[in-house]
């Protein structure tokens, strides 16, 4: 009997599966990686010899209004460690500049007061301006041009009214931009709802390219790279973690070209072999990603790539905050996996209703395949979503079981998120 520890929440979940049923575990390789230096000398490393521009403190002289964008409360980026740097670094070449932070919620609710102590410190809270993106705010935003789908690029008014425009992330797979990172701050991170709406439209999630690890000719990475360029974004400072958190890899420099050193650095970690079951069980990597329903898509479309026809997927999400988005529970809880997905095809991209594109992507999966989703939630709102609900691993491998029969082959992926299982490999 194997046990399989599955991250849920800010713990985890142990799962106990017969030797002669599990087939195969598939982890990324960066829980055990050592880079020789703490997280800290790796991002002042970076900071030091960044690729393709001067050093941010070069950059900052004479800026006298500078927007650093950061991540919002669904991300785990370390800023308590990076932003603190950051800061440092634009005062040492500019000890008189005009900062703003703004936080880049995409279409998320907004960032409470104890998330943003919690992510940053109260320091950082107590004594610099921040500004919470509010993407249902027109007034908000300033229209910058169309984005290479046909796209209108609305950016807000702070990352456009500045004279240098800076961003941290965090670079990890994506279900459908590739990579998150380098310009994602600014699509979706800062964008209004229209632009986002239309660069997560039903056609483009569609497109085969449009899907983890993939860069190239992917039109959603396309609208990305182009809403960085058109946003002017001068200066990234993009982190790896390790699957406990701790940063392994730090890269600063041009939005794209270090971007792309980041993501190389990350694929000698995450790429992992596709390995078919019966059963998948796997996480949306444990908070702050499983905090909600909408989130868990990622992980849920990680264990699709494994999934043999018919195969059953559990899917491990606290979903301590509930369900993610008003849009979201309404479209999955609007009839079955078809249904949902017929409504969201026949939607012209201009006309994307907000949060629509992770009901996309689970009635894409729902469609094919049964989901035990082991969360919080109430059982009965479960069942609204086309999904089987379970309290516990036991319960759900037992309902997966009944489902499959005996002679089943379980495959277990951990995290979801942090690994990157493509079906085929897709140059860059």
């Amino acid at each position: 009997m194997a046990t399989v520890n599955v991250p849920y929440n800010k713990s985890h979940l142990e799962f106990h599966i017969d030797d002669n049923r599990l087939r195969a575990v598939i982890e990324e390789r960066s829980r055990g990686y050592d880079p020789g230096k703490t997280g800290e000398e790796l991002v002042r490393e970076a900071l030091e010899a960044p690729t393709g521009t001067k050093k941010l403190r070069e950059l900052a002289a004479g800026a006298r209004h500078i927007t650093v964008i950061t991540s919002d409360h669904t991300r785990a980026v370390p800023s308590r460690i990076t932003l603190p740097m950051l800061l440092e670094e634009i005062r040492s070449g500019n000890p008189g500049a005009d900062i703003t932070i703004l936080i880049a919620t995409g279409l998320h609710r907004p960032t409470t007061d104890e998330e943003l102590r919690l992510m940053f410190g109260d320091e950082v809270v107590d004594n610099e301006k921040i500004v919470i993106n509010r993407a249902f705010e027109p007034g908000d935003f300033v229209f910058l041009g169309k984005l290479p789908s046909g796209a209108d690029l609305a950016v807000n008014r702070y990352a456009v009214d500045c004279d240098l425009l800076v961003a941290e992330g965090l670079i990890e797979p994506h279900f459908f931009a590739g990579f998150s990172g380098g310009s994602k701050s600014i699509l979706p991170g800062i964008c209004s709802a229209e632009t986002v709406n239309e660069n997560h439209s039903y056609r483009a999630l569609s497109n085969p390219r449009a899907s983890t690890g993939v860069i190239e000719k992917n039109p959603v990475r396309e609208d990305i790279e182009a809403a960085g360029r058109m946003a002017g974004l001068a200066f990234i400072l993009n982190v790896v973690l390790s699957g406990d958190r701790r940063i392994i890899g730090a890269f600063a420099g041009h939005r794209e070209k270090a971007h792309l050193e980041g993501v190389k650095f990350l694929r000698s970690l995450s790429e992992c072999g596709t390995v078919e079951g019966d059963i998948i069980v796997t996480s949306n990597g444990g908070f702050p990603l499983d905090q909600n329903l909408y989130q868990s898509a990622k992980g849920a479309s990680t264990a699709e790539t494994c999934a043999a026809d018919g195969a059953v997927i559990i899917l491990c999400a606290s979903c301590c905050d509930g369900i993610g988005g008003e849009n979201f529970a309404e479209l999955m809880a609007s009839g079955s996996a078809d249904e949902i997905d017929a409504l969201l095809r026949a939607v012209p991209p201009k006309n994307t209703r907000s949060e629509s594109w992770n009901a996309q992507i689970f009635s894409r999966i729902l469609k094919k395949h049964r989901l035990i989703l082991v969360s919080d939630l109430d059982p009965v709102e479960v069942r609204k979503f086309n999904m089987i609900p379970a309290s516990s691993p036991d319960e759900a491998l037992g309902t997966a079981y009944s489902l499959k029969g005996e002679n089943t082959r379980v495959v277990v992926i951990p995290d979801g998120v942090a690994a990157l299982v493509t079906k085929e490999r897709h140059s860059q």
